[in-house]
């Protein structure tokens, strides 16, 4: 944040920074290979940085054969005068000089706070809008390329194969927060080719994913369980497969819409309806279109259970829109991000638009953002914000932040 015109040493030395280098983030210099024109004659080697001259002799530098090769050396305060191997003063830039005070003050005001939710809330709402839309842009895919290495590492256990990868992910984001990681188990213990070779028979399918998830371990003197109880038994024994560990999913605390017996049910469904999923929704275009292959119906038994063991009201168990929503911000959108990468394709203005017909999420952050007029008004904003509140305002990297930037520049 500092003015990099007119630099000079603290010994005056006219200072032009030609190359800062690479920013080594293991043991030695700070800056590997920088080129530095002091007093007309250009220097390669590396830059240290510290908060205070001393610190070079606290760290004792002076010996270590690493920082011999250090050609300027960039401090807060110059406190003691430091020599390089040739006893010769090492040039020095004293940066609190060329910090303009009112920057300085903003800076202190964005941190003397410790216990706001998060530094900038008493002025976030005043940051001209253009700033805001714009680094908005910048934390969406920032969030994409996060989701995307996840992908990446996916692809990677199974050879490339995208319908695996779907089947994956949408089974760990039926399982919401509380079950998530269970359904992901639950996916990672059955192989793909398994799920396509019996997804035409939607009791092989069922029998196929409840039992891997354990709920047809239990003795229930029920029609469908003991069908469904026979009919993985042949299964097991066909693919040679382990079920997960029993108890693993949990039913404290969720709503009955929610429970793992009614998502496996569904998505069952889902994939015994929709042969090719993945290239269905890579060619879709529409809410609508996504909306339609997830409409889909479960067994009539659900209809008057919630679980193998009590009946219940009768009533239809339907994947609404809301949760349709969930599953195109958290796998099918991502997904897709990265399958056009894969192919060097253009990401265009029509796939940012898509997420601005999505409704925002609900969310502690989402609601407190917006306590602070900073409004979501679609699932783009509120994945914005996500990535805003998660990895700059909670690691307080306002110095990086497009919005933190504007606040400290204030005069």
């Amino acid at each position: 944040m500092f003015s990099n015109r007119d630099l000079v040493t603290t010994g005056l030395k006219k200072i032009i920074v030609q190359s800062v280098g690479v920013h080594n983030h293991n043991s030695g210099p700070d800056f590997f290979n920088a080129k530095i024109e002091i007093d007309n004659l250009v220097w390669a080697g590396n830059v240290e940085i510290h908060v205070k001259s001393s610190d070079w002799y606290l760290h004792k530098h002076e010996r270590d054969v690493n920082y011999d090769t250090v050609v300027l050396h960039v401090v807060w305060n110059d406190d003691v005068e430091i020599f390089d191997k040739n006893n010769h003063p090492l040039p020095t830039i004293e940066i609190a000089s060329f910090i303009s005070k009112d920057l300085l003050e903003n800076y202190y005001r964005l941190f003397s706070k410790k216990l706001c939710w998060i530094p900038c809330e008493k002025l976030i709402d005043s940051v001209d809008s253009f700033v805001v839309d714009n680094w908005k842009v910048r934390l969406y895919f920032d969030r994409l390329e996060a989701k995307s290495k996840l992908i990446d590492t996916l692809l990677l256990r199974s050879n490339n194969n995208y319908e695996s990868v779907l089947f994956t992910l949408l089974m760990k984001n039926f399982g919401l927060k509380l079950n998530g990681d269970s359904f992901l188990n639950l996916a990672n213990s059955i192989d793909f080719s398994i799920i396509r070779k019996e997804q035409n028979d939607v009791l092989k399918l069922n029998a196929l994913l409840f039992g891997q998830a354990g709920f047809l371990m239990d003795d229930v003197q029920e029609g469908y369980h003991q069908e469904l109880k026979k009919e993985y038994a042949y299964l097991q024994h066909k693919f040679c497969l382990l079920p997960i560990a029993n108890g693993q999913f949990q039913f404290f605390k969720i709503r009955p819409s929610n429970f793992p017996t009614i998502r496996i049910a569904q998505i069952a469904a889902v994939y015994h309806q929709n042969q090719g999923l993945f290239s269905k929704l890579m060619n879709f275009t529409r809410l609508e279109e996504f909306y339609g292959v997830f409409n889909v119906s479960i067994n009539e038994f659900w209809q008057t259970h919630y679980t193998f063991h009590k009946t219940s009201p009768k009533k239809v168990k339907r994947i609404t829109k809301r949760f349709v929503d969930l599953l195109l911000i958290n796998t099918i959108i991502p997904l897709k991000f990265n399958y056009l990468k894969s192919l060097n394709a253009n990401i265009d203005e029509e796939f940012l638009n898509f997420l601005k017909y999505i409704k925002a999420e609900k969310n502690a952050i989402v609601s407190k953002f917006s306590e602070l007029k900073i409004k979501a008004n679609n699932a783009f904003d509120s994945q914005a914000l996500l990535e805003l509140k998660n990895n700059y305002c909670a690691k307080k990297r306002c110095l990086h932040c497009a919005i933190g930037n504007s606040l400290l520049k204030r005069a």
